[in-house]
């Protein structure tokens, strides 16, 4: 894909949603850490049923740590791998106290330390708590980016490094969310929503579907 064609999508996507940003719902850094942790192999909409009901009471490392494993079980025991995800949370509220005074680490070193933190969930933070240019590759985005022909590659890690070296700098803070947002209503799995998708005429992608 060349980079005139590349910058256009980009364009159209900023056009349609200028402003765009997670599906979780957080007020702070750790709250938003937490969310995303949680949200693994998960619906947004169930962590935020979730986290509507837990951030009321328990929303800073030191208060998460206090409610313990077995607390934070009966606020997430709906959402898949719950138990795991507990002692993950408890886990990294812990060193976030012990490591970093209380603050959410804004490095992607410090921020894979922490338990239930890998390299996805790390860019997250980074982008949406920080605003830095970083770039969470999940299956939504890895589909969208091989499919359109944006910048394929063969593992998450491959596509990452190719959408940060060829997505123009003005846009790359938010391509992210335009991405994954696209993937999510749009461009889905199954069956894309081609008839509809504002950039159809850009997208590289040979079996586009009709009406």
């Amino acid at each position: 894909m060349n980079p005139e064609k590349r910058r256009e999508i980009y364009r159209r996507l900023c056009a349609a949603n200028p402003n765009p940003t997670t599906e979780l719902k957080y007020r702070t850094p750790y709250e938003l850490l937490v969310a995303v942790v949680l949200s693994a192999q998960a619906t947004d909409k169930s962590v935020n049923q979730a986290t509507a009901v837990l951030f009321e009471k328990y929303h800073t490392p030191q208060q998460m740590v206090k409610l313990g494993v077995a607390g934070l079980e009966e606020y997430i025991k709906r959402i898949g791998l719950y138990r795991n995800k507990a002692k993950n949370v408890v886990a990294l509220s812990q060193l976030i106290l012990e490591r970093h005074c209380g603050a959410v680490p804004q490095n992607r070193e410090a921020l894979e330390e922490l338990p239930g933190v890998g390299r996805k969930t790390a860019n997250v933070v980074l982008n949406t708590a920080f605003g830095q240019p970083t770039v969470a590759v999940d299956t939504h985005i890895f589909r969208v980016a091989n499919r359109t022909g944006l910048a394929p590659g063969k593992d998450p890690l491959e596509v990452e490094e190719r959408l940060l070296k060829f997505t123009p700098p003005e846009f790359l803070k938010n391509a992210h969310h335009w991405l994954i947002l696209h993937g999510r209503y749009v461009c889905i799995a199954r069956k894309p929503g081609c008839p509809e998708c504002l950039i159809r005429d850009l997208c590289e992608f040979r079996k586009k579907t009709k009406a």
